[in-house]
């Protein structure tokens, strides 16, 4: 805060290689602008109005920064638009996630099938919001708090996949040594431990975990993503295979499949893994 009371935090940048989210934020500030102009008032005088400092109004009404969901509400509010401000947050929203994340829940949302397998983390659509901060805040050279907030944000969205109607068909099989990680502190790895029990019972998810002391397998190189689609297409990405690249190429897929079923057949089975996840809680 400054020492007004204003508001002095900076918002969030756009993403400069996402050309969506910038003509986006762009109309956004442009509309505030004239709202704001066509009541006559300077952007100083808004700025106290809505309690934000006047240089982050020019940044927003420039499409420099992406403005804050309750900054539009309060915006709306100020100048009379009828509610027509504050239906811009939805948009806004999808900016505030960074492009790459977005395009892979635009695919999740519509998989009819998805399959993961995960090396060396546990997979963000089973992290808890406290697990997914601390390894953010974690990460070097370090991430801004508002850059923290946004990719938090981006992770649990990608989590609505788990609500869809009709739900998908959704396999993990994650490695035993980031389930031993306490990451975050003992409660939050706690929590984290409780969310994989819950995600794991769903009707639609199964959710393996692969034994630290077991053979080589074709997973070692890192991570493995399926989706299909109900018109039979699909894409894969793996870490190891194909640079990494998202394919669609029926023959890569077939390897990547593959891969990803030898993974399964190692791991534990379903009701193993529950299980074992459950003896990790009971030893804390």
């Amino acid at each position: 805060m400054s020492v007004d009371g204003e508001k002095d935090e900076p918002g969030w940048e756009v993403d400069p290689d996402d050309e969506w989210g910038i003509a986006v934020i762009a109309t956004v500030g442009r509309q505030l602008k004239l709202r704001r102009e066509a009541v006559g008032m300077r952007a100083a005088e808004f700025g106290t109005a809505v309690g934000y400092g006047e240089d982050l109004v020019y940044k927003i009404e420039s499409g420099k920064r992406i403005p804050r969901p309750e900054y539009l509400d309060r915006a709306d509010e100020v100048l009379g638009a009828g509610g027509l401000l504050s239906a811009m947050k939805e948009d806004v929203r999808k900016v505030r996630y960074p492009k790459k994340v977005r395009e892979l829940g635009k695919l999740e949302s519509k998989a009819i099938e998805i399959g993961v397998y995960e090396s060396n983390s546990i997979n963000g659509l089973l992290q808890t919001p406290e697990h997914a901060q601390a390894l953010f805040r974690a990460w070097q050279p370090p991430y801004s708090p508002d850059d923290v907030e946004r990719m938090v944000a981006a992770r649990m969205a990608r989590q609505s996949v788990f609500d869809r109607d009709p739900a998908p068909s959704i396999n993990f099989v994650l490695e035993e040594a980031p389930l031993l990680r306490e990451v975050g502190g003992t409660m939050v790895w706690r929590r984290q431990l409780e969310r994989l029990l819950e995600v794991g019972r769903f009707w639609n998810v199964t959710l393996q975990v692969m034994p630290t002391k077991t053979d080589a397998h074709p997973g070692l190189d890192g991570r493995i993503e399926l989706l299909k689609f109900a018109d039979g297409t699909a894409v894969g990405r793996a870490d190891g295979a194909f640079n990494g690249r998202l394919i669609s190429d029926p023959r890569q897929l077939r390897v990547l499949e593959l891969q990803y079923g030898t993974i399964r057949a190692q791991a534990l089975t379903p009701r193993e893994s529950l299980a074992f996840i459950e003896q990790l809680l009971g030893e804390t």
